[in-house]
Parts: structure tokens; sequence; C-alpha cells
């Protein structure tokens, strides 16, 4: 169970942050608030729809969606995966979001094959990127272009999924995937953007370790420079956001 639950101030203040003693109990709580969000979207529209982070952080999460006493509690037949952000590597790269989300969590739930969509930046990351978003314009054909459940992280540096810090790609305004060149790192990307993440249902901050206190406190109740802090950028539409943090991550808020 959270150790806190309270409302912000600020100008984050519609914003609800739940407060972990640790990474295993965040793990646990976010793993449950994963199974109601599901539970909801079919029982209203049939399917749920989510956007998966990587990173270390939520790979415990999905190891414990995996367990069968979390496992048995979705309706993973009427799931249909995405994910917030790639790196352009190889399928099998250890550094690929997809490969860490299929060990942890896809492998082990009977989610069927069509209903994953990694990205996949072949045979160019701006062709993929544009192909990545015919795929979600067709799946939301018909209706508003709203995921169930986002979830994301948050970079030592204020980035989340592929959106950082000074990148062009914070001031796009209509497309919903963008390609991504990050220079220190040598390596392109591929994104949702602001523009499609900010219409979700729900959208879900997992923030952990100590070195995250600093940006988290800058990010919720510092000046809203998103070119600096990208992260500011998500601000759902008539959805909800949350945090879910850990004692530690959480240190520069309490007081």
């Amino acid at each position: 169970m959270p150790a806190r639950l309270g409302r912000l101030p600020g100008d984050h203040g519609a914003d609800l942050i739940h407060l972990f003693d640790d990474l295993e109990a965040l793990s646990q709580g976010a793993a449950a608030f994963f199974i109601d969000k599901a539970r909801d979207a079919v029982a209203a529209r049939g399917r749920f729809s989510v956007a998966l982070s990587g990173g270390s952080t939520p790979r415990r999460t999905y190891e414990m969606l995996a367990r069968p006493t979390f496992r048995d509690r979705v309706d993973w037949t009427r799931a249909h995966i995405f994910w917030g952000d790639e790196r352009c590597v190889d399928p099998d790269d250890p550094r690929s979001n997809a490969l860490m989300s299929r060990e942890a969590l896809l492998r082990h739930v009977p989610v069927p094959a069509g209903q994953v969509h990694p990205m996949d930046c072949r045979p160019s990351p701006r062709e993929a990127a544009r192909r990545y978003e015919a795929l979600l314009q067709s799946f939301f054909a018909g209706g508003e272009p709203r995921f169930d459940l986002i979830l994301l992280g948050l970079g030592e540096n204020g980035h989340t999924a592929s959106l950082f810090p000074g990148a062009p790609v914070l001031t796009e305004a209509v497309r919903w995937v963008a390609e991504v060149y990050v220079a220190e790192q040598d390596l392109h990307r591929l994104t949702l953007t602001a523009v499609l993440i900010n219409q979700a249902k729900v959208i879900v901050f997992l923030v952990t370790g100590a070195a995250k206190a600093k940006v988290l406190n800058a990010v919720l109740h510092g000046p809203y420079e998103p070119d600096r802090l990208p992260a500011q950028l998500i601000r759902p539409a008539g959805g909800e956001l949350l945090w879910l943090v850990e004692q530690t991550a959480a240190s520069e808020l309490v007081g």
C-alpha cells in the first residue's frame, strides 16, 4: 500500500501522487492499478489499450503482472499492447524496450500475437514513425485516440518516453509518432508525442531512486520549462495523471 496519498500543490495541483516505501511496493501498486484499468476498459469498451514504458523501473511491475496471482485477473485476450517509445536497435538487443517487456511479461501471458505492436525502426526511423502512426490511426478509427493507460518513466534530465530536452519533437503539434536522434548516444529512437500521450484516459509515471529526487521536484513544483524538462509537457486533456513514486525519489517533495 502507498505510504502517502495526496494532491500536489502549485501548477500541478490536479496531479495525484502515491508514495511507496520501496520499488517492490511501488511495483505491486502499479500492477494492481494496471489490473483495475484493464478491467474497467474491457467492461466499458470490450478492449484494453496500453502503451508500455521501457527502462529499469517498470520491469518489476511487468514481472509481477506475469505472476499467476496477478496474471489471472486480466483478460489478456482483450489487451492491445503498444509502446511509448523505442530505441532503434535490433529486436534482440538488450537495450530494446520491447525485448524487456516480452521477457518480463508478454511471454508469460496469453495476449494474441496480433495484438502486440512493437515499434520497428525499419526501413528508416522517419518511415517507421509514419507507419506506427498509421497503425494507431487504424486502431483508433471511429473514436477518440485515447489509450486506456500509458505508463511513463522520468529521466534524470527531465525526459519522458523519448522526449528529450531541446529536441525538435517537443514542439510537435500534429504528429502522434516521431523519430528522434539523440546525439550523445548516437542513436535514433521512435516516440509517441505529447500530442497523443495527452489524449490518454490515464497516464501513470513510475519514479524510483534518489537520483530522480531533484528533477521530480523541478517537474512538479518548478517553473514551466518544457524545453528543459519535457516531462512537464504531459498534461492530459480530460484524463487523469498519476505519479507512483518511491520514497527516496520523493525526498525533495517531503517537508
